[in-house]
């Protein structure tokens, strides 16, 4: 459209594309004025931004959900020479929750968008009157909401280096306290067992001090402690021969089915005493969750950091809301009346607006659909009349009938 007072500047595509974003008619905003395109411009672009910031917000949520876990968050932080147990970006999981990013952003983005078309103009002033709030309560509390979805992966991001200090201390304390309970239960194990063997492992015991006394004097005779002479004499190959009986007797009290069965059972403690340990490391590794990262966020940032960024987040989801509110009209909306009106002129559809009150006293607009009540019309018409052919159908097969009794009633006597 061609002005000789006003000539609009060309939107370039940015512009358009924040247009769709908003949900606003490009052909009635290249019409309107350059305020109008610059007001759904920034619109759009808050729309946009906030799909965006939902996408990264959902997907690091994913991952952080259904990543590897390690019994040592700070673990994830070095590099695979540093740390033989390392646990490393997982691909699979990066590639799914990116999917789950992307099509939760999607979903966000539409519900946005969906919110910020219905939004009306209100009563086209910049105050927000109480009716006007209460009709949005509905699109306010949805804004909340999504606001809140997105504000917390955010939050336990941006506090990650604290979360992951404060999760390493309570992984620390499983694991203590884990390793603890499976040494205290080998132990308790080990002692019921060797209390059985009774006065076989006394003897072992016995004799196993008595080799470790003969080895020392040995040792000293061989260095000459004990001033004979640091030679192996006699008295060294008598010590010897005692220790090697000594150790024979141990053998063979060790070589008895009674002795083998409770090596056979230390040897099943001990491996369960591996697998309790192993078991509180799984876990300590399954205190990297979700819940628990905003559960230490909350305890780190504490309740007014917390509420603060949630505002934040709200400030920006439910701003258009308020804007569109705000806003008084402007040659765009009353273009887009005029559209409104021309569709429904063209298709027949007549609204007289305040035409009747409701019960509450409020008033309301009646709509008339012409073509429909048209359509209507002649349908119940096109009915009365086939009645009316039906009726008289019926009369003049009656007369018919009647004729024929007329002339040969026992005809029909004998047919019936």
């Amino acid at each position: 459209m061609i002005r000789d007072y006003y000539e609009l500047p060309k939107p370039g595509w940015l512009m358009r594309f924040f247009w769709r974003c908003a949900g606003a008619d490009k052909y009635l905003l290249e019409r309107a004025t350059y305020t109008d395109q610059v007001k759904y411009l920034c619109l759009g672009g808050i729309v946009m931004a906030t799909g965006v910031l939902a996408g990264i917000a959902g997907g690091y949520a994913f991952y952080t959900i259904f990543a590897p876990k390690s019994a040592d968050v700070l673990n994830k932080t070095k590099t695979l020479v540093e740390n033989s147990e390392y646990v490393g970006t997982d691909t699979a999981t990066v590639i799914v929750a990116a999917i789950f990013g992307v099509l939760w952003g999607l979903m966000i983005f539409n519900i946005d968008r969906f919110i910020v078309t219905s939004t009306g103009k209100g009563d086209g002033t910049e105050k927000i009157t109480w009716d006007e709030f209460k009709g949005a309560i509905p699109r306010i509390v949805m804004g909340m909401i999504i606001a809140i979805t997105i504000s917390k992966p955010v939050e336990i991001r941006m506090f990650k280096t604290e979360i992951d200090l404060a999760i390493k201390e309570q992984q620390d304390i499983a694991k203590r306290k884990g390793v603890i309970e499976a040494n205290a239960l080998y132990e308790q194990k080990v002692a019921e067992v060797k209390k059985n063997l009774g006065k076989v492992q006394g003897d072992i015991d016995k004799k196993e001090i008595a080799i470790s006394n003969l080895r020392e004097e040995i040792s000293k005779e061989i260095t000459g402690k004990n001033e004979n002479g640091a030679a192996y004499g006699p008295r060294a190959a008598e010590l010897e021969r005692q220790a090697n009986i000594l150790e024979k007797q141990i053998r063979d009290l060790k070589g008895t089915t009674e002795y083998k069965e409770v090596v056979f059972r230390k040897a099943e403690f001990e491996k369960q005493k591996f697998e309790g340990i192993k078991d509180a490391e799984l876990k300590a590794a399954t205190l990297d969750g979700l819940l628990i990262r905003i559960q230490k966020a909350h305890e780190i940032a504490g309740w007014t950091i917390t509420i603060f960024i949630t505002l934040l987040f709200m400030a920006i989801e439910l701003t258009p809301i308020f804007f569109k509110l705000m806003l008084t009209k402007t040659p765009y909306d009353y273009l887009s009346e005029n559209r409104d009106e021309l569709i429904k002129a063209e298709h027949g559809i007549e609204t007289r607006y305040d035409f009747y009150k409701d019960k509450l006293g409020q008033e309301r607009h009646l709509t008339i659909n012409h073509q429909a009540e048209k359509v209507l019309y002649e349908k119940a018409k096109i009915i009365e009349v086939q009645r009316e052919l039906s009726g008289y159908a019926i009369e003049k097969y009656r007369d018919q009938e009647k004729e024929k009794i007329d002339k040969n009633p026992a005809d029909y006597v004998q047919t019936a």
